[in-house]
């Protein structure tokens, strides 16, 4: 016992730094403090249902396979079905596949029409379907993409499957970025009309979004018992990261961590027995700041501003 405070202190020490916190280094020193919970048990999820988004690549595909092995039927929350048929060969466990664009929110409701019908009782989804655009594109109801994938897409698929979430105190896990950090709430421009794009930036800004939402998301679903989580997997290598950010993937690719380690918590936070408490950011199965020393952390009003922009968006009440 006389370890965990200085346990705790080093975790904390490793977020600070950044690079070997982000890194599998801090995975890999974290898992063998005394700090660390314990591992979901075997069987943990059988017999439970839990959706993944994107789940054809990278942290999606892991978190599916992790999950599928603690004995959850798996739904894979993905655009091209063709893709899909592989990762569903590979899983354990019984899975199904739904077709969805995340970035598109007339596809949205047609998923989430179509899941409900079907009668499902959720236990947990997970939000893990991502891009990043290198130039300003726009979903198919105007609205620039990665705002319209990373935040409007899973608030509104969220709300329309709440019917079938609260059976089992359901788990929303949002999965973020750590670039986030680096953007502030783009609360007077949400769709990046103004300024030269870049979407690294776009990005950021949309996993900004979503983290600071939290505490809005949080209670608007607690009355249906529904917990959701901001995860950050840490510098992960990606086939997303690969491709979109190339010279980050070579000056940092020695150090990433693997698939497996970046969607270790998420699966932690569906799996774990009693739930966590929900509304944080949490990373390597504990919570943490969504800013440090204050740098970019937005006003009540900001948040309430961006939650009025995509209460509008979405056509739901605020």
């Amino acid at each position: 016992m006389t370890l965990r405070p200085v346990a705790r202190a080093l975790d904390t020490a490793l977020d600070r730094a950044v690079v070997p916190g982000f890194s599998r280094i801090g995975y890999a020193v974290r898992r063998r403090l005394p700090t660390w919970p314990a591992d979901p048990a075997v069987g943990s999820l059988a017999g439970r249902h839990v959706a993944v988004t994107g789940a054809t690549s990278g942290l999606g595909v892991a978190t599916a396979r992790q999950l599928s092995e603690l004995g959850a039927h798996v739904h894979l929350v993905v655009r091209n079905a063709d893709k899909a048929v592989a990762v569903a060969a590979d899983l354990p466990g019984p899975s199904t596949t739904w077709v969805c664009d995340l970035g598109d929110l007339d596809s949205v409701r047609d998923c989430a029409r179509r899941i409900v019908a079907d009668g499902l009782e959720l236990h947990a989804l997970v939000h893990n379907a991502g891009a990043m655009p290198p130039e300003r594109t726009e979903s198919p109801q105007g609205h620039e993409l990665s705002m319209s994938l990373h935040v409007l897409g899973p608030v509104l698929l969220t709300d329309l499957l709440l019917p079938a979430l609260t059976a089992h105190e359901g788990r929303v896990v949002l999965v973020t970025s750590g670039g986030m950090y680096a953007q502030k709430l783009p609360v007077d421009d949400p769709e990046y009309v103004s300024g030269e794009y870049s979407g690294a930036t776009a990005y950021a800004r949309s996993k900004r979004a979503q983290v600071e939402l939290l505490p809005v998301l949080t209670t608007r679903w607690a009355a249906d018992g529904v917990a959701v989580y901001a995860m950050h997997p840490g510098w992960a290598s990606t086939p997303g990261v690969t491709e979109s950010l190339p010279t980050f993937d070579k000056v940092v690719g020695p150090i990433l961590r693997d698939a497996d380690a970046g969607a270790d918590t998420t699966t932690w936070l569906v799996a774990t027995t009693p739930r966590a408490r929900g509304g944080g950011l949490w990373m390597d199965r504990r919570e943490r700041p969504t800013a440090y020393l204050g740098r970019n952390s937005p006003s009540s009003d900001e948040r309430r501003r961006l939650w009025e922009w995509v209460a509008s968006a979405l056509d739901v009440t605020p």
